[in-house]
């Protein structure tokens, strides 16, 4: 077992709806002791810069381009995340001297994989000095550089977890994890640690669109409005048939590779239940794609809050011999497991392992990844 390390991991995800932060005890390698997590949700006004942002990084052509309103809001939700590590540390009585390192994810407001283009926004070396804490950041560049999708990176620690799981008899192997974030993914641990990884599909994202536009509210709480619709078949069908499922080749998404449908095409209900149902039945045709048909399917990520999503799921596991757990019946934290991994990730990357494999992302060799901004050598420590 190498040194352990505390981290504090940030994760703001293609949902957009707030800062997870994380606290993870680790050597980067097989040790893993859970600490504290929590949630700061971005206000309405910040949520909507983030979107316009999302416009303005379409003209991005070199991932240090900051055109439009890109550069202001980098430094903004780099505060916001530095006020988010002061009042996480305090409200847990961990003070800042105590922690090695800060993953600090940032906000991914372009991934084209295709043309090896990702940009997540966030100034690793502001939030070093307003914290006063190392931090690592820019994870995903690297990966790209050496010919891997640059996601998910989240494969690491997930194999990691699993070793610590492996006894539980609600586990039957092969098990794959599964993050309903955003953009769903997809983590496989087979025998010998065998690891294969990739992006399923859209996760809340279209649902999330879809109900804010047509209700005015970020998302479907608890799958309520999806409740009091039907699965409308046309239209999942359209979804379930894109070349994303088929492809030889398994291929990392941005939020904008799958869109949600025309207001003319269903109702509120109706819409927000066959999104659901194409949430659910995406990560099970991605499945196909593995070694060998999962027999496990443990269940992370705000999607998992969904009832009808876990409902649709379980069905269609069960058709193919499978079981849905949600992370919590094992004793994990399924709303900050990213951010746990974000931390965890930090710690590989100061020293020097691979963050992503080729199963995992498509990159020529294991690598590692990260910059490191040290917190200034004059920076009282607490600060922020």
């Amino acid at each position: 077992m190498g040194k352990m390390l505390t981290a504090v991991g940030l994760m703001s995800g293609t949902s957009m709806d707030g800062i997870d932060v994380a606290v993870v005890e680790t050597d980067g390698q097989t040790a893993v002791r859970r600490g504290p997590a929590a949630g700061y949700p971005y206000d309405a006004r910040f949520r909507d810069r983030l979107k316009r942002g999302l416009e303005d990084a379409r003209s991005i052509a070199k991932r240090d381009e900051r055109p439009g309103s890109l550069a202001d809001l980098e430094r903004d939700l780099t505060l916001r995340h530095a006020d988010a590590v002061g009042t996480f540390l305090r409200d847990n009585n961990v003070l800042p001297e105590n922690v090695d390192v800060i993953g600090f994810h940032g906000q991914t407001v372009l991934h084209r994989p295709d043309e090896a283009l990702t940009v997540q926004i966030g100034d690793g070396n502001l939030l070093a000095r307003e914290t006063g804490i190392d931090v690592v950041y820019d994870m995903r560049a690297n990966d790209m550089a050496h010919g891997g999708q640059g996601a998910p990176l989240i494969p690491a620690y997930h194999a990691a977890l699993a070793r610590g799981l492996s006894a539980r008899r609600e586990i039957s192997a092969p098990v794959v994890f599964v993050n309903i974030g955003g953009i769903s993914n997809l983590t496989f641990i087979g025998a010998g640690d065998e690891l294969v990884a990739y992006d399923s599909g859209p996760g809340n994202t279209l649902i999330d669109q879809w109900v804010e536009a047509h209700a005015g509210i970020p998302y479907d709480q608890g799958g309520m409005i999806a409740s009091e619709g039907r699965v409308l078949a046309e239209l999942a069908g359209r979804y379930l048939s894109h070349p994303f499922f088929t492809a030889e080749k398994r291929r990392s998404l941005d939020r904008n590779d799958f869109v949600p449908p025309a207001g003319n095409e269903a109702s509120l209900e109706d819409g927000a239940r066959t999104l659901a149902y194409v949430t659910a039945a995406a990560i099970i045709r991605s499945a196909r794609h593995l070694p060998t048909a999962p027999k496990t399917y443990i269940i992370c990520g705000g999607g998992r809050l969904n009832a009808v999503v876990m409902c649709d799921l379980s069905s269609l596991a069960e058709a193919a011999e499978g079981r849905v757990v949600a992370a919590e019946a094992l004793g994990l934290n399924g709303d900050s497991m990213e951010a746990e991994a974000w931390g965890y990730l930090a710690v590989r990357s100061l020293a020097g392992l691979p963050l992503t494999f080729p199963a995992t992302t498509g990159v020529s060799r294991p690598v590692s990844g990260g910059r490191l901004a040290s917190k200034p050598a004059d920076a009282p420590k607490g600060q922020g």
